[in-house]
């Protein structure tokens, strides 16, 4: 049952002036494989709603290729890449060098989602090639495209949203992808002095927050069965979960 909004926030402390995004749009956390939860959340929100998912769509969740083709299937919804997609590709790229780490945090998951077994976190090198090999034919090409093109970064106004972080002093045309993906160490510590809102996910939060400039929206969905929307527009910044 969808959560109530719980929420609303102007936005308007002593360090940030409100939100102002060129039109209202919603942002939808960490999915990391809860199709189930997703799909509850969009039965709330219309193709004509302006979509943008922070990323992290795959591992630890069961059901990762479900919901990247969902995702795939709905071009009306903006994805952003998260870190869990870049080790997705660099395992696709080196998996004998890269395999072990994305394992370790959830790759298991995703293979079995997409019917590739007997994998272990120790699995041998040279069976992570033909696991590889196995997950590449099972993906395609047009997905695994589709995931290396997208973007780091959404913009609208004077609010941004990435996927983990931003540095606070750095414009966010000059952001390292590292940062933007994995996060910055000063950017829970130091306001913006820009007056850009930055929406992310990546760090777990009991329930979403909008101060200081950060609206914080990954409340661990495939842990907690908690999958976070916040409703973002002129008159403030509103949650719900699915």
């Amino acid at each position: 049952m969808i959560g109530a909004w719980i929420t609303r926030l102007r936005g308007n402390s002593t360090v940030f002036p409100p939100l102002a995004p060129a039109k209202p749009f919603y942002a939808i956390g960490d999915i990391h494989g809860r199709a189930d939860l997703l799909k509850r959340a969009l039965e709330h929100l219309s193709p004509a709603d302006q979509i943008i998912c922070v990323g992290d769509y795959i591992d630890r969740g069961e059901n990762s290729a479900e919901v990247l083709r969902l995702l795939y299937d709905r071009r009306d919804i903006q994805c952003l890449k998260g870190n869990h997609e870049e080790m997705l590709l660099k395992f696709l790229e080196d998996p004998t060098g890269q395999g072990s780490r994305w394992l370790r945090y959830g790759g298991l998951q995703t293979l079995a989602s997409f019917g590739v077994s007997g994998v272990t976190e120790t699995t041998a090198s040279s069976r992570l090639l033909e696991v590889r090999d196995a997950l590449v034919a099972a993906m395609g090409p047009e997905l695994i495209n589709w995931i290396q093109a997208l973007p780091l970064r959404f913009c609208s106004g004077n609010v941004a949203v990435v996927h983990a972080a931003a540095d606070p002093e750095t414009a966010l045309q000059d952001q390292q992808q590292h940062h933007l993906l994995w996060g910055h160490p000063e950017f829970h510590k130091t306001p913006r002095r820009d007056g850009i809102w930055i929406v992310h996910g990546h760090t777990i939060v009991d329930s979403a927050t909008a101060r200081n400039g950060r609206i914080a929206i990954d409340t661990g969905a495939y842990a907690t069965g908690k999958l976070t929307v916040a409703q973002i527009g002129p008159d403030g910044v509103s949650f719900f979960t699915a």
